[in-house]
Order: C-alpha cells, then sequence, then structure tokens
C-alpha cells in the first residue's frame, strides 16, 4: 500500500477504536495503531496492520514514531482518563511547554493544543466520525416508546442545559428529574456523572450528552454505547437525549433494543 492509504489510530480505551479500525480496514486504509492506554481492546490488533504502544506523556517521541512510520493522517479516537495528567504521568519537555502556554488545562484546551503539535509536525488529524458516519444519531425520538409530557419536558431541559454547560466549557452530560439539576459532568467522566445523579434522586433519571459549543470533532465527539447503557440501566434512568448529527451511539440496534427493554427512552435533539 502507498503512504496515503496508511492512516494512524491514536487508541484509547472502550469499543470505538476496534469498531473504526475494522470501518477504516473496509474503505481499503492500511491501519496503524498506538496505544494510549493499557485497556486497549484485545481485538483490535486482529484489525490493524501494525501496533505500537506508547505513553501518553512523551509527545516527542510519539510524534517521531509516526513520522518515522510514515504517517501523514491520524484519528484519535477512544477514552483517556483525563485525571492521569494530574497523577504523576511522566510528561516530556515538549508537553510540558506545551501546557505551560495554556491559558488553562481544561480538556479541550490540552487536546487542541496535542492537535496543534501534530498539525505543525505536517501530521493532518482527521474527525474522529471520519468512516463511522452511520453510526451518528438521527434527529426525533429513536425508541418506538413515545415519552409522555413530564418525559419530554424533562428531555428538552436536560438537552438545554447540557448546552449550556457545554458552553462553558465544564463537560458533555448532565442528570435532572422534573427539571431539577441533579449531576454536572466534571473531570470524572460521564458514567460517574449519571450514577451520581442516580443515587441522589433515585429512579426515573433523565439524561442528557451533547457535543460542547464549537465542539473540535477531531479529539471529542460525544459517544454513548454499553458502558453508557448499562450506567443508565443501574439507575434505572426513563430517558436519554443526545444531539443528532454529532453524537455517535456505537451498536446502534441493539442499544435502542436493550434501552426500551430497561423502559429508557432515546431521543436526539438538533442544537442550535
Amino acid at each position: 500500500m502507498t503512504r496515503s492509504q496508511r492512516i494512524a489510530l491514536l487508541a484509547g480505551a472502550g469499543d470505538l477504536p476496534l469498531i473504526w479500525a475494522r470501518a477504516a480496514r473496509e474503505k481499503g486504509r492500511e491501519v496503524y495503531v498506538y496505544n494510549l492506554v493499557e485497556r486497549v481492546n484485545s481485538l483490535l490488533e486482529e484489525s490493524a496492520d501494525q501496533v505500537k504502544t506508547v505513553k501518553v506523556g512523551l509527545l516527542d517521541e510519539l510524534i517521531a514514531t509516526l513520522l518515522a512510520d510514515g504517517i501523514e493522517e491520524l484519528v484519535m479516537i477512544g477514552s483517556i482518563d483525563k485525571t492521569m495528567l494530574f497523577q504523576g504521568v511522566q510528561l516530556d519537555r515538549r508537553f510540558q511547554l506545551l501546557l505551560a502556554g495554556l491559558e488553562n488545562l481544561n480538556n479541550d484546551s490540552i487536546l487542541s493544543g496535542i492537535v496543534n503539535e501534530f498539525t505543525q509536525a505536517g501530521l493532518q488529524v482527521l474527525p474522529q466520525s471520519i468512516y463511522l458516519e452511520e453510526l451518528l444519531a438521527s434527529a426525533g425520538i429513536l425508541s418506538s416508546q413515545q415519552p409522555d409530557e413530564q418525559l419530554l419536558s424533562d428531555l428538552q431541559f436536560a438537552f438545554k442545559i447540557a448546552r449550556e454547560i457545554g458552553r462553558l466549557d465544564i463537560g458533555q452530560t448532565v442528570v435532572v428529574q422534573n427539571r431539577t439539576v441533579l449531576a454536572v459532568e466534571t473531570i470524572e467522566g460521564t458514567d460517574q456523572a449519571i450514577t451520581r445523579g442516580g443515587e441522589l434522586a433515585g429512579p426515573g433519571v433523565v439524561v442528557a450528552k451533547v457535543a460542547k459549543a464549537g465542539q473540535d470533532f477531531r479529539f471529542d465527539l460525544p459517544v454513548v454505547g454499553e458502558g453508557t447503557l448499562n450506567t443508565l440501566i443501574a439507575v434505572k434512568a426513563r430517558g436519554l437525549v443526545v444531539e443528532a448529527g454529532s453524537t455517535l451511539i456505537i451498536d446502534k440496534e441493539n442499544f435502542l433494543k436493550r434501552a426500551e427493554e430497561n423502559g429508557i427512552v432515546v431521543a436526539a435533539l438538533k442544537g442550535e
């Protein structure tokens, strides 16, 4: 294969890197995987042309490795525990200088800085949705069960609040019940926020997960999958609303089927 057919996957945890790798190979791409975390899907190696493990804090070494492997394009997919940056992970000089030059150390700022480093090195970072367009949520009530007036009100309210916290760059997820905000996602992640909200209110919560205003889909496209659904089921949630056209639903058919079986209405609304 030519260099133009080669593409790098910087892989975090979860099923999405494997799904993406398989989709990219179906499109004729030669997939080079660079594992950024220890808990990478064990099946990923079977769906890649090359697999290497790299240390997430050694940015200079990572870029040098990508260039040496003839990489010109890359995607960044999979979850990475963002608290690692605050828990003694080794950072090289390049990464330290990147952080020192940022106005704040929120997730988007750090990832945007990393993308800029890749770009300056001649590497093109592609949107996470490339080859996964069929997994994007379409607008409407996605489950066959229709929401009653109270649930619809909570879905709309949760969506509005989630977009507002996204605008403030706090997180992407909120948990509500009876138009009352119970939990807001911070650095701990979506599932932990849902669990907190469920513990406070008990059964019947509604969860919203949306893209942030001006979201850079090269590194932070909202995703819901089996893990999120299991958490929703565990807290006996009543509804989930995501943003249409900018949220990936992993294994969409089974996701919606299981949600329905557990009394969870799934909706996708359009952002302004």
